[in-house]
């Protein structure tokens, strides 16, 4: 059966689009997408995505996986298109050499919904999936990577946040019925007001600039829930603008609550000198 002009077209559009997620593109993978776009991702949230902007803002966790060395290219592509609508659906490479050492048959499944607007195709739905293996796999590699770069994201707002002493800022991302085990009394923190009334003292009681980091964070995601650790670096100007450098243990669990990921539960502390019960904040890395 002929190709029609049509169906040439819708391929060439969706080879443009797989290259430039593998370059990652913004602006070209974004290009011939409706403004009303659906998208059902491999990561939640369950309902999908929905509009150009929430589509636009899947893409950057997915690039920074995909820099470590990750494939993603279109292995089959059939198109079907009529004088208005079309569909196709793909098989596509998608994962990093170690991914393909242990299943090399793996394939990322695709099928994109298109319509003509002002006579020129576009991508209305797309609909991404890895098949479940009889294994049980809770999330393919590309999924739990891409789960980690939001999670690391969060951090990242986070240390902004601190570093501008915007109590706001750090507050997202906090879960409202939060436990947290802080380095100050009581025993534990519950919810998010005690924990934002426990960052405001923090923030207050410098003058000068403050900061804060995990530099060695290290994340793990399976499904809905990841988990968080690392050591605290926390620095802060004083008055007679030296900087304090202290340490700390952190351990942070996240849930993915409404497609965004939120802290359930922190623990942080200093290590203690069994001979004179004081907390050891001198200590370093």
């Amino acid at each position: 059966m002929a190709v029609s002009e049509d169906e040439e077209q819708i391929r060439t559009l969706i080879e443009q689009w797989a290259a430039a997620v593998h370059r990652g593109d913004m602006n070209g993978v974004l290009a011939d997408h409706s403004g009303d776009i659906v998208m059902f991702d491999v990561p939640p949230p369950c309902a999908g995505v929905r509009g150009i902007d929430a589509y636009r803002e899947t893409w950057p966790p997915f690039f920074e996986w995909q820099a470590q060395g990750a494939t993603f290219e279109i292995e089959s592509l059939d198109v079907t298109a009529g004088n208005d609508v079309a569909f196709a659906h793909a098989l596509l490479r998608c994962g990093t050499p170690e991914d393909f050492a242990e299943r090399p048959e793996n394939r990322l499944r695709l099928t994109l919904g298109l319509r003509k607007e002002h006579g020129r195709w576009v991508v209305a739905h797309e609909h991404h999936s890895f098949p479940h293996t009889a294994g049980g796999e809770a999330m393919p590699a590309a999924a739990a990577a891409a789960a980690e770069q939001e999670v690391r994201a969060v951090h990242r707002q986070w240390f902004d946040g601190t570093a501008a002493k915007d109590l706001d800022g750090l507050m997202s991302h906090i879960a409202e019925d939060v436990v947290s085990y802080e380095h100050s009394e009581p025993l534990q923190h519950l919810g998010v007001e005690s924990v934002r009334e426990e960052c405001r003292r923090g923030l207050e009681a410098t003058s000068g600039a403050v900061g804060w980091d995990v530099p060695d964070l290290e994340v793990l995601v399976r499904e809905d829930i990841a988990v968080a650790w690392g050591l605290n670096r926390m620095q802060a100007q004083q008055p007679d603008d030296e900087t304090v450098e202290t340490w700390s243990r952190g351990t942070r669990v996240f849930r993915r609550r409404d497609g965004e990921w939120v802290m359930v539960h922190q623990h942080v502390s200093f290590p203690f000198d069994p001979t004179t019960g004081r907390a050891r904040t001198d200590l370093r890395p």
